[in-house]
């Protein structure tokens, strides 16, 4: 029998160190109980192969209403019915749901993030990011992800939806809060908001359908499948939020990678042809989520000498995950050379980030067009006041300011 292990909150020095955290909690086994910031309790996977294996598992669900219906268990949200709408309203996607509705919903918009359909976005791309780094030509020092990391992919997603531009500046607020750690009474209120917005920009498309993903969504269906009311909300939602949190964050973490390792900078200099592997290198070594959206068991799961019983939650430490000794050499550096292909930075098996061919092209060409731009780019602040922002799903830091040179 395991020895019986006390449970570890996930506080902010787990956000600030994750990756020293998961060595801890890797030497302890491949599943590690855990307390989430707000009192949720699950089990941290760290093993590469445990992780992989359990991605794909159909015994680990993500059904929204039964993982509704956990959370309450463990976590008392108040009697507050309208946020509780409010936060099923935001979660009922894709993401949160097994096959075969799963299936459906993914079918519905897999043609919109195919390599090809995406790489039709590669000229609109980089003149939003040549227009980006113009701006900010007339600055020796900015910070990064204020002036570029988080500007491109927002503008990229919002013109794909169809979003009108005076409108997308609350959204990095909404967004920030509903995948923070924050009090659960601002979240409530973020998501409220959001809810209300998305309903609007919904019933503007129906009356007024333009050519964007959005309108598509509204009014085209699939082998006379389509999107019903309460299903519209929350697929919005899912494509504006991890439509652009996950390219912020693999843009700066892949800056700060290479100006701590300016022999690797250099490198990727010299030859430009590296860039595609080195992206797969930076999702592998930082990648831009921590831990991965819940999944709960639906029946008795053994993981090494553990066995996690039904109804348990279950939290896949991807980060961990992607500096396995076992399965990369060397994990925790940076290499731009290296075949990094199989890490799980955007997940996998059928919840396989949608997205991720347009996540890997705006990087490309981010951090391509940056770097031709500014020879002289390098940290303005000391790497140890930076500061990673307070969340357990999303890996980003608060700020990074660079000088331009």
């Amino acid at each position: 029998m395991a020895a019986v292990v006390e449970p570890v909150r996930l506080d902010d020095a787990f956000m600030q160190d994750p990756h020293g955290m998961a060595e801890v909690f890797r030497q302890e086994g491949p599943a590690r109980p855990v307390v989430m910031p707000r009192g949720l309790r699950g089990w941290v996977i760290t093993g590469y192969h445990e992780a992989r294996a359990l991605l794909a598992d159909p015994r680990l669900s993500k059904n929204s209403e039964r993982i509704s219906e956990l959370f309450q268990t463990q976590v008392d949200p108040g009697d507050n019915a309208e946020s509780r709408t409010f936060a099923s309203a935001l979660t009922a996607h894709m993401l949160n749901s097994d096959p075969p509705e799963h299936t459906r919903l993914r079918k519905l918009v897999n043609k919109a993030f195919t390599p090809k359909s995406v790489d039709r976005l590669r000229p609109r791309l980089e003149q939003i990011t040549d227009a980006l780094l113009d701006e900010m030509a007339a600055h020796d020092e900015v910070d990064l992800l204020e002036a570029f990391a988080f500007p491109l992919p927002i503008t990229v997603i919002c013109e794909l939806l169809g979003v009108p531009e005076a409108e997308r500046a609350q959204f990095r607020d909404w967004s920030n809060t509903l995948v923070s750690a924050d009090p659960s009474a601002q979240i409530e209120k973020a998501a409220g908001e959001l809810v209300g917005y998305l309903r609007d920009l919904i019933e503007r498309k129906r009356a007024e359908p333009g050519q964007d993903l959005l309108s598509d969504l509204v009014h085209i269906s699939e082998d006379g499948d389509r999107l019903a009311e309460h299903e519209l909300v929350p697929m919005a939602f899912l494509l504006l939020v991890a439509g652009h949190e996950t390219t912020v964050n693999l843009i700066g973490n892949g800056v700060l990678a290479l100006l701590r390792n300016p022999g690797q900078l250099a490198a990727l200099r010299a030859d430009p042809s590296l860039l595609p592997g080195a992206v797969e290198e930076f999702l592998r070594l930082d990648g831009p989520v921590n831990l991965a959206t819940l999944r709960f068991t639906a029946e008795p799961v053994r993981v090494g000498d553990v066995e996690i019983g039904e109804g348990e939650f279950v939290l896949i430490s991807l980060l961990a995950a992607n500096r396995d000794g076992e399965r990369f050499d060397d994990p925790s550096r940076l290499d731009v050379t290296r075949q990094a292909g199989g890490h799980l930075a955007f997940g996998h098996g059928i919840h396989y980030c949608v997205g991720a061919p347009l996540a890997r092209l705006e990087a490309e060409i981010a951090i391509g067009r940056l770097l031709a731009r500014f020879d002289g780019l390098a940290l303005a602040a000391e790497p140890s006041r930076l500061r990673w922002r307070a969340s357990t799903l999303m890996h980003g830091l608060e700020t990074l300011p660079v000088r331009l040179g």
